[in-house]
């Protein structure tokens, strides 16, 4: 027997049609733009060189997994992410920590970090080549430099947005600058540094 009433089962309802209309539609889209793409290098009005098409990628895959190789590029494409994702956000809360913790460090290095994040990274690429070599460094590398000065920018945000009646309750009571910290600052902020990260895995894939 069912404990539900009558009225939400109708908005589970309506609810489960929802999801399904949405997934339809974009699997519509999916393949409306795989079609496109694929008509598109057919007639010549793409350079399937530099865009390839869905059916050469298809072809490569498939010969990447006769030769066995298809594992192997996936693994180090995995071990690149974990590497650039791991470094840039551990890096990117070290530094957004330093700069909460010393206002002065804040103030000398945030310009820099500006104009850092507005350099075009991906026309770099050739330089880091040079700098670094053409390797799983250079990669791992250009991952870094997308992702980091956005995480730093991000989290140092966050926390400066971190509500001050908490602050100044803790101040009342002596508290130190340790215990704002790992009480009020990091607690206020879990769910932004969460969400900082889904944006680091991404950006980690545009660098690699």
């Amino acid at each position: 027997m069912s404990t539900s009433s009558k009225e939400h089962q109708q908005y589970l309802k309506k609810q489960r049609k929802e999801k399904i209309i949405i997934i339809i539609f974009q699997l519509i889209i999916l393949v409306f733009f795989l079609a496109l793409w694929e008509i598109a290098a057919r007639l010549g009005l793409i350079n399937t060189f530099l865009s390839s098409s869905p059916s050469l990628v298809v072809k490569t895959i498939g010969t990447l997994f006769v030769e066995n190789d298809l594992l192997t590029h996936i693994g180090i494409t995995i071990y690149e992410t974990v590497i650039g994702f791991a470094i840039s956000s551990i890096l990117g809360l070290l530094v957004a920590t330093l700069m909460w913790w010393n206002k002065r460090l804040a103030k000398i290095i945030d310009p820099y970090l500006t104009v850092l994040n507005s350099l075009p990274k991906v026309a770099l690429g050739p330089l880091i080549i040079i700098w670094v070599g053409a390797s799983i460094n250079s990669i791992v590398f250009m991952s870094l430099l997308i992702c980091v000065f956005v995480s730093i920018i991000n989290i140092y945000n966050d926390f400066k947005q971190t509500d001050n009646s908490y602050l100044t309750l803790l101040k009342s009571f002596n508290a130190s600058k340790k215990q704002l910290y790992f009480k009020v600052i990091l607690p206020s902020n879990v769910k932004n540094i969460i969400n900082n990260l889904k944006i680091n895995i991404s950006m980690t894939f545009i660098g690699l």
